[in-house]
């Protein structure tokens, strides 16, 4: 990371001056669901900020709303840390830990005339709260007393009140033109088990309220969220003031992002889920953290993708191949090559007398990763796109009576095509070329010796639609060709490697899903930049 970003340019102004001796940054999700591509920026950015300046960074769970949160959300959040490569401050912190504080903070508040139980109706608080173009309405209930207000207050926390019956709302200006201040709710009634404090507690402090008290007892000194919490902060800061707390972080945003063809919106995840487009938040075609590293993105594409983006105020559109150019950068030196055929059709090489053995490298550029043999023999397969009957504009690869050579290998010449009853290619009955000197096209191949039956999955974009950032129907922008299956060939050599993912050459990087002699499935991670016509 460097220190050309607006933030890093705050902390080292900070430093200097010596407002603070040293950084304490964090991050700090809410437990209802899975880490997405945004959530890794924002990791990325709290963590190494932390590590740039000698600081510390702690990961805390906003767990203040019980109907949504799991703790199967939280093991998947740690987990998904330690794979993007961080360690945070001490143990995990929990909102739910501070309860107790957040509790004493808002009676003090009340105590001061600046907080009151409100009975209007939620629907009537929002009414009431009016629009960017008109003012808000006091509730009738604004002006309750302090004794009252500490009563009912202490009623609600006993139990004693039905849930949506009444809450408690900051007391600041309705006329503000600044929506958040308009009285915003500070606690509300849930008669629902928290996944770890239980049953201890029915009421709950609201995120606004909470956030910020959390970030001064931890004593987080710069607190970094993206632009969508930006009219936030003047609440932020309001709470802070009004409670009388000793450390005040600053909030600082940075832009969210938003990446081409796809959406990180837990809610419209969930929509995909409960619809059965995806079965899980893993699913190959998300941009979570687990179904990236599912599909066989790497750590370190992701955290260089990161490093990529700017730390900015202004909101933008990210293409997906920008991402997709980091993972290529990361595989591209230290992954074994291998040949396959994807959309085989027969060739027979007729005048092949005996079978050969080739050795070839595991990769072109790096001998550490070894060599394998192949085995070519008079019945092989080639891909149905590098052959034409009849020779086309800018077609480079195979034709009836021409010449090419395959892979490490022989020139061979198409002879005659020998097709079945319904017109289709049976195969390409084809001869041995020998003592050929001059520059020709190459094709890849497997042959019938080498091959393993082989399950091929295509992962795409799972919109249709370009820019997520606009309103659109979701159902309606599936694109229904996000998933498609084929059965091809792959060299058996495959069986032998450690490594679960490889190149397939001038296809692009597979993950092997399952691996056996009589079953192998692959799903593809990302294409190739180019596919050449010769290599």
């Amino acid at each position: 990371m460097n220190n050309k970003n607006f933030i890093c340019k705050i902390i080292e102004n900070d430093l200097k001056n010596k407002k603070y001796k040293y950084i304490k940054t964090r991050f700090a999700p809410e437990p209802n669901g899975y880490l997405h591509i945004g959530h890794a920026k924002s990791i990325y950015i709290n963590f190494e900020i932390a590590k740039k300046y000698n600081g510390k960074c702690n990961l805390r769970f906003d767990d203040t709303n019980p109907d949504t949160e799991k703790q199967i959300y939280i093991n998947s959040i740690k987990k998904d840390i330690k794979w993007l490569g961080y360690k945070w401050n001490n143990k995990e912190k929990y909102a739910s830990d501070y309860f107790n504080i957040y509790y004493n903070y808002a009676i003090k508040l009340i105590k001061k005339g600046l907080a009151y139980i409100d009975e209007l109706s939620i629907n009537n608080i929002k009414k009431y709260r009016g629009t960017l173009n008109k003012p808000g309405i006091n509730s009738p209930f604004r002006n309750r007393n302090i004794e009252e207000n500490i009563f009912y207050f202490k009623q609600m926390k006993k139990g004693k009140i039905k849930e949506g019956k009444m809450c408690l709302r900051a007391k600041i200006n309705m006329y503000s033109k600044n929506i958040i201040l308009r009285d915003p709710i500070i606690y509300r009634i849930k008669y629902s088990k928290h996944y770890r404090t239980k049953n201890k507690w029915c009421i709950y402090p609201m995120y606004d309220f909470a956030h910020c008290i959390a970030d001064s007892i931890e004593k987080i000194t710069h607190s970094i969220c993206t632009l969508e919490f930006q009219n936030n902060k003047v609440l932020y800061n309001w709470i802070l003031k009004n409670i009388n707390i000793k450390h005040i972080p600053k909030q600082y945003e940075f832009s969210k992002l938003n990446i081409t063809y796809n959406i990180t919106s837990k809610r419209k995840i969930n929509i995909l889920i409960k619809n059965k487009i995806i079965k899980k938040w893993n699913d190959q075609r998300l941009l979570s953290i687990s179904g990236l590293k599912n599909k066989g993105y790497t750590s370190e594409s992701i955290k260089n993708f990161c490093n990529y983006l700017s730390i900015s105020k202004k909101n933008n559109l990210i293409d997906i191949k920008i991402l997709e150019k980091y993972l290529r950068e990361n595989l591209e030196k230290n992954t074994i090559r291998i040949m396959g055929v994807i959309n085989p059709i027969k060739i027979k090489i007729i005048n092949l007398k005996n079978n050969i053995i080739f050795n070839v490298p595991n990769h072109p550029k790096n001998n550490k990763l070894g060599k394998r043999k192949l085995t070519l023999c008079k019945e092989i397969y080639i891909d149905i796109n590098d052959f034409k009957e009849k020779n086309k504009k800018n077609f480079k690869r195979f034709v009836l009576n021409k010449k090419i050579k395959l892979r490490y290998s022989i020139i061979i010449k198409a002879i005659k095509i020998i097709k079945n009853n319904f017109n289709n290619i049976k195969y390409i009955k084809c001869i041995y070329i020998k003592n050929y000197n001059k520059k020709i096209n190459i094709i890849h191949w497997i042959s019938k010796i080498d091959l393993i039956k082989t399950k091929f999955i295509f992962f795409n974009n799972i919109l249709k639609n370009k820019n997520t950032n606009i309103k659109f129907n979701l159902l309606k922008n599936i694109n229904k060709k996000s998933i498609i299956i084929k059965k091809g060939y792959i060299d058996k050599n495959i069986l032998n490697f450690k490594n679960k993912i490889f190149q397939l050459e001038r296809e692009g990087y597979f993950k092997i899903i399952k691996k056996n002699i009589s079953k192998l499935i692959l799903n593809k991670i990302v294409s190739l930049k180019n596919k050449k016509n010769f290599l």
